[in-house]
């Protein structure tokens, strides 16, 4: 007996650009970041000769000390987004979308998306100038039925925080790992060294010579806990002088999306879908989205939920190529609905 066995299609790719979009909404900021930001944009296979044809469009935000160059495969990286989105589109065609993702890499190797006087405007940046941007430039579905959001770790908080935000910017909604959405488990004297470490910092080269986490306190206390008043950094940290600061650490609770959850509900109703993952060793992480299925369920708001094999970036690739980007497939409106529509 011969068996036919069945064969992928073979993999067809799209087309990256990297542009430079001048954004009027970080002009000014502490950091002296340049509002001059670049962002990559991947095109599906035939974008370029499909005539009229208007595409869905996926906002994919990058996580903390990453770039969208990195991801795009400008630069090296764990990661190529085009390659995972080419080879999923080429086994199933008609289904591209365009991927847009911006560098929110700052002076403090992330923004962690939030509108502060110290890293820029960069909630409104995204959901308005970017949009506004992609959808005068290229053939998108613009309308909020034809945008979705999503990100990995830093860009998955930044993905919940700016899509609870903005139903009627964007109508779909997936966090990769996403990091920060709630407070820390531990008590703040359990983070007192770690935050004495911060403290002992004074200058921008003694930053950058710095561990990971510590670098990651600085960037969200620019975002979180911004100090027009305190230079060089122009933010205050959880600790100054060796002494806790509890109204910093509030300040911070207030940005967890968890803590604020409730106060968004409405907006989160407005979204067509809302889904998220995480891997099973990546356990603080895993624990807080456990948490939003739980509130999310509370309230009975539908929602994708998925718990994985995996650590913070081993299966990222997979999942965005397995299960990401079948739930925007089914979520964000296609060209063909979007003509009828309009009709």
């Amino acid at each position: 007996m011969v068996r036919c066995l069945a064969q992928k299609k073979p993999v067809v790719k799209g087309t990256v650009q990297r542009i430079k979009i001048h954004s009027k909404l970080l002009e000014g900021n502490l950091s002296g970041d340049s509002a001059d930001r670049y962002a990559s944009v991947y095109l599906p296979a035939g974008y370029n000769n499909a005539g009229g044809k208007r595409y869905p469009v996926v906002y994919f935000l990058h996580g903390y000390t990453d770039n969208d160059a990195k991801v795009y495969g400008f630069e090296k990286h764990w990661m190529s987004l085009p390659a995972v989105l080419d080879t999923a589109f080429s086994q199933n065609p008609g289904s591209g979308m365009i991927f847009v993702t911006p560098d929110a890499y700052t002076l403090f190797q992330g923004s962690m998306y939030s509108n502060s006087v110290t890293t820029g405007n960069w909630e409104d940046f995204i959901a308005t100038e970017l949009v506004s941007y992609i959808d005068s430039h290229y053939r998108t579905i613009a309308r909020k039925e034809g945008r979705g959001i999503c990100g990995h770790s830093m860009g998955g908080y930044g993905a919940l925080r700016i899509g609870e935000k903005n139903p009627d910017v964007f109508s779909a909604v997936y966090l990769l790992s996403p990091c920060c959405l709630n407070s820390s488990s531990g008590s703040a004297d359990g983070l007192r060294q770690q935050l004495l470490r911060a403290d002992s910092i004074r200058t921008i080269d003694a930053f950058r010579q710095a561990d990971f986490f510590t670098k990651a306190l600085f960037a969200s206390a620019a975002a979180w806990s911004p100090n027009p008043e305190n230079p060089p950094f122009y933010l205050d940290l959880p600790v100054k002088d060796g002494a806790l600061q509890p109204q910093v650490l509030l300040k911070w609770d207030a940005n967890r999306p968890l803590n604020d959850l409730d106060q968004y509900i409405y907006n989160i109703r407005k979204l067509k879908s809302i889904g998220f993952d995480a891997g099973d060793k990546d356990r603080g992480i895993a624990e807080s989205i456990k948490t939003l299925h739980a509130d999310l369920r509370r309230y009975g708001i539908e929602h994708s939920f998925e718990i994985y094999d995996g650590d913070h970036i081993n299966r990222i690739g997979q999942r965005i190529g397995d299960k990401m980007l079948q739930f925007f497939s089914r979520s964000l409106l296609s060209d063909g609905a979007a003509k009828q529509i309009r009709k």
